[in-house]
C-alpha cells in the first residue's frame, strides 16, 4: 500500500510552481535549482528553535495533543541566525496549526508567511480541510542550514522526517497507517524576509520529496 502524503508537508510543497517543486504538489519535480545561500551557514546543534519572542504579541499555535513537532539542531550561538531560525520554525508550525485547525485563514499562518508562500499555503490548507483530513503523530525537522543574504533577507533549508506521522480523517478519526517510504522524507528550502514588525516571514517555499539529502 502506498503511503499517502501528509497534508502538513504538502501544504508547504504546493505553494505554486517553485524551484524545487512541480505544479503537482511537490512530489514529482526533478528540478534541482535551489535558493541561493540555503546551503551556506552553520547547522545548529540543539533541540528546538529559540523560544524567545521578546515583547511581541505572537499568535497562539497550541497543537493537538497527538501532534508533535521536534526541531533538532535549530539553535545557534549567533543571535542573527538564531532569530531567523526561530521564525522559520514558527512558520512551519503555523502551517501545521492551520492544518490541524482546518483553517486556511489562520492568523498564525498570515503572521509568519507572506509573498508567494502565504496564498499557496492557504489554498492547500483549504483543500485539506475540504477533504476532511488532518494528521497525527510526530514529525522531526533536522539537518537545518542557514544563509544570511543581508540584514533583512535569508534562506533556510531543512529536512522533515514524517515516518511516524499519518493522515487522519476528521470525521471518522481513522488513521491511515500506510508504511513509510523515501517520500516520507522532505527537503525544504525557504526564503525569509524581515518585516516592519521584526518578524522573519517566510516569503518563498520549495520542497522535494525523497531527496537524498534527507533519506541518506
Amino acid at each position: 500500500m502506498k503511503r499517502r502524503t501528509l497534508p502538513v508537508a504538502t501544504a508547504l510543497a504546493a505553494t505554486t510552481c517553485l524551484l524545487l517543486t512541480g505544479c503537482g504538489g511537490g512530489d514529482g519535480s526533478k528540478n534541482q535549482d535551489k535558493i541561493a545561500g540555503a546551503d551556506s551557514g552553520d547547522a545548529a546543534t540543539s533541540s528546538s528553535p529559540s523560544p524567545s519572542s521578546g515583547s511581541m504579541d505572537r499568535p497562539d499555535m497550541t497543537l493537538p495533543g497527538d501532534v508533535k513537532e521536534t526541531f533538532e539542531g535549530w539553535k545557534t550561538g549567533d543571535a542573527a541566525k538564531g532569530a531567523v531560525l526561530a521564525d522559520a520554525g514558527r512558520a512551519q508550525t503555523a502551517v501545521t496549526y492551520a492544518v490541524t485547525q482546518g483553517n486556511p485563514n489562520s492568523s498564525a499562518l498570515a503572521f509568519y508567511q507572506s509573498g508567494s508562500a502565504l496564498p499557496g499555503s492557504q489554498d492547500w490548507v483549504k483543500s485539506i480541510a475540504d477533504s476532511d483530513l488532518t494528521y497525527a503523530g510526530p514529525v522531526r525537522y533536522n539537518a537545518v542550514k542557514i544563509g544570511l543574504f543581508n540584514e533583512k533577507s535569508a534562506a533556510v533549508s531543512y529536512c522533515a522526517d514524517e515516518t511516524k506521522a499519518f493522515n487522519r480523517n476528521r470525521k471518522t478519526q481513522k488513521v491511515d497507517r500506510a508504511p513509510p517510504t523515501d517520500d516520507s522524507y522532505v527537503l525544504y528550502s525557504t526564503r525569509l524576509e524581515l518585516n516592519s514588525k521584526d518578524v522573519w516571514q517566510t516569503t518563498k517555499l520549495e520542497s522535494q520529496r525523497g531527496n537524498k539529502a534527507c533519506t541518506a
